[in-house]
């Protein structure tokens, strides 16, 4: 699961355990920093100006992804900016949509994170969950927190000054700085305050429908600027949103900033300043964590066996199975070297199956059928939500055999292509990939 950055990247941590001789993954109280793949034994192979090539589709694909993400999330600011100069049922719903749109782009960037740590440091603060939103704004009396957490119900809606321990916190101006500062409040991960699912929780509400149908509830008129203004501090949870949406927008075009082509001082310029292969094995480590350890694990196992809709990724809008279907599709766009566009159109050049099929077209052709079948597999989970009105909360409940079998295909479609993915790179004489459970049983 995403939480808040940490201070080393999972690929120095790879390196560093291989080069002492400890083959054993890095711990971490991060979940989702668990690296999914330790990256081992690396040798030359394949051609420099081949591999290099790769590379730099690589980020070309990073580049026109977080372009997408930040294009979509300027959208998001401008349906939220209609919702708040008329907070109407229908400017509510136009605002939820264009989140929807917005989290596509942002889900197939992830397969990013593993093993550069540009992104790996940076993207806790877009993404973090699961979160306790009483940290946010008022929830319902039954409101199960995280146990410990000593700002589960601070409200920063509804107070403008929080007492934490010895500490008073003045939250009377709600600015993009404050709320950043908020992340981890106390010490506890489950303390949110930014990113895509503060936005959802805002937008949405909790979801106190359970393992039944329904998504979150919140009525436009909690953001109404007069006396019809329900749910109480009308004036300050619009600060929240503006303030959380405006956050979102800086940090994702820094992050355009860091793939952009020709700029000598950025992260590409310093990928590609390396030698070739290495960005190859980051590829590699970065396809292979997402894979298992992230999201058939971390992501999916975790809510199944648990049968906890707190678990699920998108919990407030119900928008799981999507978020799930784009991690893998981000999966599959780096090993094709390919991105479909949110205008339509295609980016696609140099790719690792290309270098692997010159080597091994079988090994090629058994890793791409073993990605489709992993998209095919969680395609039945989005026509579930789409066709059915059955939602991955609704799947993992605890008398859902059929729902909970969805889960689990998908989840073995995911752990079959890793072991492929650590083939690749054992042909390309890259790396041994050992895929990391995250301490999960697979």
């Amino acid at each position: 699961m995403s939480r808040l950055p940490f201070t080393a990247s999972l690929l120095s941590i790879a390196l560093l355990l291989s080069a002492c001789g400890d083959e054993q993954p890095a711990n971490s109280q991060t979940s989702a920093a668990t690296p999914a793949a330790t990256i081992q034994n690396a040798t030359p192979s394949p051609a420099p100006e081949q591999a290099a090539a790769v590379v730099n589709q690589y980020a070309s694909l990073a580049f026109a992804v977080f372009s997408d993400a930040l294009s979509s999330a300027e959208a998001l600011q401008g349906a939220i900016n209609q919702l708040l100069a008329e907070p109407n049922e229908a400017n509510l719903q136009l605002a939820r949509e264009a989140w929807l749109v917005a989290r596509k782009p942002y889900l197939q960037s992830e397969v990013f994170r593993f093993g550069n740590p540009v992104v790996d440091d940076w993207e806790g603060q877009l993404n973090a969950w699961p979160l306790d939103e009483g940290l946010i704004d008022y929830v319902s009396v039954d409101y199960q927190a995280a146990l410990g957490n000593p700002g589960a119900q601070a409200n920063i809606i509804a107070n403008p000054q929080l007492q934490i321990g010895e500490d008073q916190i003045d939250l009377t101006e709600i600015t993009p700085d404050l709320l950043a500062s908020l992340n981890e409040l106390g010490g506890s991960e489950a303390n949110v305050a930014t990113g895509y699912h503060a936005i959802e929780f805002l937008l949405w509400g909790q979801d106190l429908h359970g393992s039944n149908p329904g998504a979150g509830e919140r009525p436009a008129s909690d953001f109404a600027a007069d006396a019809s203004c329900t749910g109480g501090h009308c004036e300050r949870r619009r600060e929240y949103l503006k303030a959380a949406t405006t956050l979102l927008i800086s940090d994702l075009r820094f992050m355009v900033g860091q793939w952009q082509a020709d700029k000598p001082d950025n992260y590409r310029a310093q990928l590609q300043a390396e030698p070739a292969n290495s960005g190859l094995r980051k590829m590699l480590f970065g396809m292979g964590s997402l894979s298992l350890g992230e999201l058939a694990g971390e992501r999916m196992k975790v809510a199944l066996e648990a049968n906890s809709t707190e678990d699920e990724q998108d919990c407030f809008s119900d928008n799981t199975h999507n978020s799930h279907f784009y991690d893998a599709k981000g999966i599959r766009n780096v090993y094709l070297g390919e991105y479909r566009k949110l205008d339509g159109s295609t980016l696609s050049g140099p790719s690792l199956s290309g270098l692997l099929a010159a080597v091994d077209a079988p090994a090629d052709q058994q890793l791409r059928d073993e990605l489709a079948a992993t998209e095919a597999s969680l395609q039945k989970i989005v026509d579930s939500a789409e066709q059915h009105n059955q939602h991955f909360d609704q799947l993992i409940a605890a008398d859902n055999q059929a729902g909970q079998q969805l889960i689990r295909d998908a989840i073995a479609a995911l752990v079959k292509q890793t072991a492929s993915i650590e083939k690749a790179a054992s042909t390309l004489e890259l790396s041994g990939l050992r895929a990391d459970t995250a301490d999960h049983q697979f």
